[in-house]
């Protein structure tokens, strides 16, 4: 999954890298670390962490609500997440390019090469307060976009759970992304704030949760943790579309170990046995 899609990918984003390394006057050393199908590619600058992004150069123009910039500006210090040093940007073709330099984490990632895990991390009970406090913390921030639109909820319940939408989705401002990829062990900081914004209620969670299937006694673990939110019904639907995204993502072929869980938990949840997943192009 973190691997550029192919070597053309490969090539344009280890120029856009260095070009930007040597924009802002650094050097960068060690491996690189790819984003998922190289869209992202980032490498450590010293006690700093370059990371470079492109998308289409329709695209261009960072807002001051949304991703890095707007984690930097709106979420509270509190929140444990690398911080912003400098930005730079350019476009180039097709293309628009975006640069951070950020703090380089020294901590672990929980799982580095997958969103979700097979064995237990062990992470101690200092851990599962922090990540409480910091998703309680986030959910107060103001002025976030909306990551998980309506028109998305409306098609993804029907398509990939067989049940229909939601009439009220309660949102909170989320990280949007909370997987195992994008946590360290402790202590605790939370990576990738490209998609934070106002998520269903649960979502956060809900997300966390189908990411560990594969290890009951995590799943379990999350469930106790975060009872309050996931036993509500604004929890519930918030956990719904979490897995609705999951499921989508099985339709596009990842995850075939996690399917039949995220399957079977979908049904524990609705009582409705989600369609048999097929390929789907429905945008977030």
């Amino acid at each position: 999954m973190n691997s550029p899609l192919n070597k053309d990918v490969q090539t344009l984003m280890e120029a856009a890298h260095d070009r930007a390394a040597k924009a802002l006057g650094l050097t960068c050393t060690g491996p690189l670390a790819w984003g998922f199908l190289g869209v992202t590619l980032g490498r450590r600058a010293g006690d700093r962490w370059l990371r470079v992004s492109r998308t289409a150069k329709r695209n261009a123009g960072r807002k001051e609500t949304e991703g890095v910039l707007g984690a930097s500006l709106r979420v509270p210090d509190a929140v444990p997440h690398p911080r912003l040093h400098e930005v730079h940007d350019w476009t180039d073709g097709e293309w628009a390019f975006e640069a951070e330099v950020l703090d380089y984490v020294t901590q672990s990632i929980v799982s580095p090469d997958r969103a979700d895990i097979d064995h237990d991390p062990g992470l101690p009970d200092e851990w599962w307060a922090d990540l409480r406090r910091a998703l309680a913390l986030l959910a107060g921030v103001e002025g976030a976009k909306v990551t998980i639109r309506d028109g998305w909820v409306e098609r993804a319940f029907p398509q990939f759970l067989g049940v229909p939408a939601p009439v009220i989705v309660e949102r909170v401002t989320g990280h949007g992304d909370l997987h195992w990829g994008n946590l360290t062990a402790a202590p605790l900081c939370l990576l990738d704030w490209e998609r934070w914004g106002l998520v269903p209620f649960g979502y956060d969670a809900g997300l966390l949760h189908a990411n560990s299937l594969l290890v009951p006694d995590v799943a379990a673990r999350i469930r106790k943790e975060f009872a309050p939110i996931l036993d509500t019904p604004a929890g519930r639907i918030g956990e719904l579309a979490a897995l609705a995204e999951m499921l989508q993502a099985v339709a596009r072929s990842w995850y075939p170990d996690l399917a039949p869980l995220l399957v079977a938990r979908a049904e524990a949840l609705t009582g409705v046995r989600p369609p048999v997943p097929v390929h789907s192009e429905v945008s977030v």
